[in-house]
């Protein structure tokens, strides 16, 4: 489970809100290791400015703190769900990322193991 944290800039924080940035959370676990419990994810959603001419640009930020490694992704666009939506595949990617080169360096090691005790040289060494 991860806890969050919702902040709320320049506009109001409704149930709605909350629910759809916990929806995506949710989705978010199936990348997190069911017996981290330190796993930790603050989100800033809002209005970026009152500036603009036309419409509003909301803002989402995310900030995951998973098993000692940090990700942080920032998404502006012009409704507030889509901005959640590409922040939460942008996590995604990242976290799918980290956990892919760590089993790939797991699998480096054992190869290399694996050639010493067989007597072989370092196995990944290029020729000249």
């Amino acid at each position: 489970m991860i806890k969050t944290n919702i902040k709320a800039t320049n506009i109001e924080l409704t149930d709605s809100v909350r629910d759809y940035v916990q929806k995506k959370i949710e989705l978010l676990e199936k990348y997190v290791e069911n017996s981290d419990t330190s796993a930790m994810c603050d989100v800033e959603v809002g209005k970026t400015t009152m500036h603009h001419n036309t419409g509003d640009i909301f803002k989402a930020e995310m900030h995951l703190r998973v098993g000692g490694k940090y990700v942080y992704a920032v998404s502006e666009k012009d409704t507030l769900n889509s901005a959640l939506d590409e922040v939460k595949d942008e996590i995604a990617r990242s976290i799918a990322s980290y956990n892919k080169k760590r089993i790939s360096l797991v699998r480096r090691g054992g190869a290399v193991i694996k050639a010493m005790l067989k007597g072989v040289a370092y196995p990944f060494r290029r020729r000249k």
